[in-house]
């Protein structure tokens, strides 16, 4: 990509100000209309959650100031790149998270006994895909896309991830204020940190793909949404005691420093 990362005119401080700055309307608006809406959107999440568009518009503004159309031509064409060299990485973008998810429901009926049964319709299961892939590949032609490789300049992957990941969820804080008690926020943020971790290590090994993200990221947000008491903080605490040992496992066997050199193939 022609986009210079290690300009000084391309900071990630710069580009995380202007999505909480484009922020601002929809969460002011989210806390306008929560008191007239019991559910904003069909599937429980605040009229806030728009707010899934200022990453790329964030990142869109900035590559214009300093690439032009060009720019904005490379950044979508980086974020649309369909084709995946290693066809193995397409079981981890497509059934990790799904994985996760059935270890998180059985965390859930060992500490809590009866819980409702996980609900598999066609239907749900395309339906929140669809709705989460836009807002996926909105948010990650930012995250990825735009911040992340110039974070990972100054950091390595990992610390590079959880830096990304920390000012990701300070973002989502206040639509999980409208919606959500503290403890569940802790957890769910806690959670979805290390998620940015796993997100970085399918970019990495899909040689940077933004879509490959942004369906990983899909497929964590639909599969949450599947968890039957999602909306009690059991659901986040499960997810985050299930993601926090697959990080674990990812990290030793891809290393920290890049996510990207798996320690038993050294010539891969």
């Amino acid at each position: 990509m022609v986009i210079n990362n290690k300009s000084s005119n391309h900071s990630p401080w710069i580009f995380f100000l202007l999505v909480f700055i484009l922020a601002i309307p929809f969460w002011l608006f989210g806390l306008l209309t929560q008191q007239l809406l019991q559910k904003e959107i069909p599937i429980n999440l605040p009229i806030s959650a728009l707010m899934f568009v200022c990453p790329m518009i964030a990142a869109l503004i900035l590559v214009y100031r300093n690439n032009g159309a060009n720019g904005i031509k490379q950044l979508l064409s980086k974020a649309f790149k369909i084709k995946i060299k290693r066809k193995i990485w397409f079981a981890p973008i497509f059934f990790m998270e799904p994985f996760i998810m059935f270890l998180a429901y059985g965390s859930m009926r060992l500490m809590v006994g009866s819980i409702p049964e996980l609900d598999f319709s066609l239907l749900k299961i395309l339906a929140l895909f669809f709705v989460f892939l836009i807002a996926g590949i909105c948010e990650e032609i930012g995250w990825q896309g735009y911040a992340y490789d110039t974070l990972e300049n100054r950091w390595n992957a990992v610390g590079a991830s959880i830096m990304l990941g920390v000012v990701w969820q300070i973002w989502h804080i206040i639509p999980h204020l409208q919606l959500h008690p503290p403890a569940w926020i802790l957890w769910q943020c806690a959670g979805s940190v290390l998620l940015r971790v796993l997100i970085v290590w399918v970019y990495k090994n899909t040689g940077k793909n933004v879509l490959a993200a942004a369906i990983f990221h899909t497929m964590n947000n639909g599969c949450s949404f599947l968890l039957p008491n999602y909306d009690s903080t059991i659901a986040p605490f499960s997810m985050f005691i299930v993601t926090a040992f697959v990080v674990l496992i990812v990290t030793f066997l891809w290393g920290s420093k890049t996510l990207a050199q798996y320690r038993f193939i050294h010539n891969r």
